[in-house]
């Protein structure tokens, strides 16, 4: 199997004191690429993942209005799932060689980006020479294309990522893994079958407790995600399941985890990104208006045992506000929106606050949940993801990056009212999250 190098530790900027990002508002993103989604894999090579990503690339190049043979970067998260996905080995199904060329990995464009999957199989891009892995999350590899355009090494770079959603079980547990044993970690935390958002529930009960909130406040920004979703033509629900969810079907979810309901986990789908990132000087010639990043920032989990905790999750997440504001030279009231992480609903808040966004001279924490009662809608002051985020499009982890680009390209599909000059966006925990900030202006 062919590899790439992954993203240097180096790149990351992910404690303080570093001062401005050498990068800022040097880099920009252009160009943005989504496939059509699906609920799941029919098994039919049209409608793989890879093939997704394929239309993804070409929509993306076509809307930044440049030609395939400029893109001299890639930049890929190779991991397409957070469920379960197939034994490295599998053979692809049958066909599959009569629609796409095939290279080492059986799994190529089928469980795994792969980028000399896709360089053999768009034989358009005829100049790619940077090639690099940003693993675990598309966020990093996001980060890692502004720090490669900003050090020189690709001025025209693809940002990719794929999604596949197969049959079977998904994220609970052994499941999961989908084997008989377990070992590593998850023998201590995945032992059970305790579903995926059991850890978030446990933490926003503590977070309730200690602030007197209650799992009925999250309604609004529940509402708010799905009716955000809905405006957006390339998400999921937008596209097969159009109906709006109602405080009271919120407030009447079946429990999955306790105090999470089904409405507080997202869905599992099939979909793909692509975006171009480029020099801020490149992008003047490009069709759409420049995303500049003006900087990026990583948290990580301290060692601390088995599942995290509501201290570690506000430590870290009060970190990242403070590397973001740093590195952009810019502070909370700045911030025009965000697009932080909601693929479990309940940990938001902690991403809010880390951020003090709408803190509205609030010093403290346990704010958020107030916040929600108030106008966080599009047209409103604070508004809070915009983009509807995984529960309002489906999970990826991605609709918050696109939508914080679309925004400062005053383009998207559910823009803000207000001028979208700078906004945040992030995934996935609150103690371990990669994010940037984006603006309409390099300065």
């Amino acid at each position: 199997m062919a590899s790439h190098p992954m993203t240097p530790n180096s790149w990351h900027r992910n404690r303080e004191g570093l001062g401005i990002w050498h990068g800022r508002g040097k880099v920009a993103a252009t160009g943005v690429g989504t496939s059509p989604t699906a609920r799941r894999w029919d098994e039919k090579p049209e409608t793989s993942m890879g093939a997704l990503t394929l239309i993804a690339i070409r929509k993306a190049i076509e809307d930044a209005g440049i030609s395939p043979s400029e893109i001299d970067g890639i930049v890929i998260t190779p991991e397409s799932t957070t469920g379960v996905s197939n034994d490295p080995n599998t053979p692809p199904p049958e066909g599959w060689d009569q629609v796409f060329k095939m290279v080492d990995y059986p799994q190529a464009g089928i469980t795994r980006g792969d980028i000399d999957w896709i360089l053999v199989n768009m034989p358009e891009l005829t100049n790619v020479q940077f090639k690099m892995e940003g693993r675990g999350c598309m966020s990093v590899s996001f980060t890692t294309a502004a720090e490669a355009v900003a050090r020189g090494l690709t001025h025209t770079c693809l940002v990719i990522r794929g999604w596949h959603n197969l049959a079977g079980r998904y994220y609970v547990g052994q499941g999961a893994a989908a084997g008989d044993t377990l070992a590593g970690p998850q023998k201590y935390a995945g032992l059970w079958g305790a579903p995926a958002c059991a850890g978030t529930a446990m933490i926003f009960e503590e977070y309730c407790n200690k602030y007197g909130k209650n799992h009925d406040m999250m309604a609004p920004f529940i509402v708010e995600q799905r009716k955000n979703g809905l405006m957006n033509p390339d998400g999921f629900y937008s596209q097969h399941r159009p109906e709006m969810i109602t405080v009271e079907d919120y407030l009447s979810g079946r429990w999955i985890a306790k105090p999470a309901n089904i409405y507080d986990n997202d869905l599992p789908i099939q979909a793909a990104l692509a975006v171009i990132m480029t020099t801020a000087e490149r992008a003047k010639n490009h069709r759409p208006k420049p995303a500049y990043v003006l900087t990026h920032a990583q948290t990580r989990p301290e060692s601390q045992g088995v599942t995290p905790t509501l201290e570690s999750w506000e430590r870290l997440s009060d970190k990242m506000g403070r590397m973001l504001f740093e590195g952009a030279g810019i502070g909370p009231d700045d911030l025009d929106f965000e697009n932080m992480y909601d693929g479990f609903t309940l940990f938001h808040q902690f991403h809010l606050e880390g951020l003090r966004f709408g803190a509205n001279g609030e010093k403290g924490r346990g704010y958020a949940l107030d916040l929600y009662q108030e106008d966080i809608s599009i047209t409103g002051p604070n508004p809070v993801s915009p983009s509807g985020g995984n529960n309002g499009n489906g999970r990826t982890r991605f609709w918050n990056h696109r939508d914080s680009i679309l925004q400062v390209q005053g383009r998207s599909p559910s823009q803000i009212s207000k001028p979208a000059n700078i906004g945040v966006s992030g995934s996935h925990m609150p103690h371990m999250c990669d994010s940037l900030i984006w603006s309409s202006s390099p300065d």
